[in-house]
C-alpha cells in the first residue's frame, strides 16, 4: 500500500510541476514586449533614378 501511495503522490507532484512550468513559460513569453515590425532594408519605389557619382 505504501508503494501505491508513493507512486500516486509522485504522479500528482510531477503533473503539478509540469503544469506550473508550462504556466511559467507562458507568463514569461507574455511579459516580453512585442518587437517592432520595421524592415531592415527598403527599396526605392519612385520611378526617378537615384543620383550617381560623377568621376
Amino acid at each position: 500500500m505504501h508503494r501505491l501511495l508513493a507512486a500516486g503522490s509522485t504522479v500528482i507532484l510531477a503533473a503539478a510541476l509540469a503544469v506550473g512550468a508550462g504556466l511559467g513559460i507562458v507568463a514569461a513569453l507574455n511579459s516580453t514586449p512585442d518587437q517592432p515590425n520595421s524592415p531592415l532594408v527598403s527599396f526605392r519605389t519612385d520611378p526617378t533614378p537615384a543620383p550617381t557619382a560623377q568621376p
